[in-house]
């Protein structure tokens, strides 16, 4: 049931450059607004955001999360029109979006996050976190791509320990709050294997022709970091989808 067919890696890959056009577009409206001291709410990005799906003919089942500051330190954050906070200066921003392609029943979804900062300099805490996070995406990335060429079995909680050994060797370990990914398909969390030890053990083995997020994320009362790609695992190479 969770493997891809041509068709629908396709479909995903269309999906997911749509999302990196949107993601690029939300990064720049902040910038906009920014640099002509226009305030904007995470709630009216959203929205924006939502119209540039149907601009991309995407379809979703919510809408975008945007999550400055405080609220990218809660993973379950999603803005809405009473709670939403004013994007600001020097803030991190986070973005996550997925989507497929609309009016194709067997469309598969992409999801992607993103996190920028609204100013020059990076704080060092949000700087040190996003490394970490970076590192452990790359790793769990990595073992994906060395079981897929020496065709050797790789289970989804091995995946999910690759990158969480990375953010607890960081001293990270007691901000991670959920697991490094998720099945794609059809719907946004399909039912192939996910990457997980966290949420759950999930022992099955990854199977050739199948999809998945990897994003690790760390979460703090003030701010929050996720970094999230996806992959397509073929029989020989497995391969990210979208630019990193």
């Amino acid at each position: 049931e969770a493997v891809w067919d041509e068709h629908a890696l396709a479909t995903h890959r269309r999906a997911s450059e749509a999302l990196y056009r949107v993601k690029d577009r939300a990064f720049e409206a902040i910038a906009g607004r920014l640099h002509g001291g226009e305030a904007m709410t995470e709630y009216a990005l959203q929205q924006q955001m939502a119209g540039w799906f149907e601009e991309e003919g995407l379809l979703s089942d919510s809408t975008p999360v945007v999550a400055a500051q405080e609220n990218a330190g809660d993973p379950h954050y999603l803005p809405n029109e009473r709670r939403t906070r004013h994007i600001g200066a020097n803030e991190l921003v986070l973005l996550d979006l997925w989507a497929k392609r609309k009016g194709d029943p067997r469309a598969v979804y992409a999801d992607i996050t993103w996190v920028g900062f609204t100013g020059q300099n990076v704080p060092d805490e949000m700087g040190r976190a996003f490394e970490a996070i970076r590192l452990a995406r790359d790793a769990a990335a990595g073992l994906v791509q060395e079981s897929a060429r020496d065709r050797r079995d790789l289970r989804g909680w091995q995946v999910d320990r690759a990158a969480r050994n990375v953010l607890e060797r960081a001293g990270f370990g007691e901000r991670i709050l959920h697991r490094t990914g998720h099945n794609l398909g059809r719907d946004v969390h399909g039912n192939g294997v996910h990457m997980d030890d966290f949420e759950s053990h999930d022992d099955r083995r990854l199977l050739p022709g199948t999809g998945f997020t990897i994003e690790p994320g760390l979460y703090f009362d003030s701010f929050g970091v996720r970094t999230e790609i996806n992959m397509f695992y073929g029989e020989r190479e497995a391969l990210i989808t979208g630019p990193v």
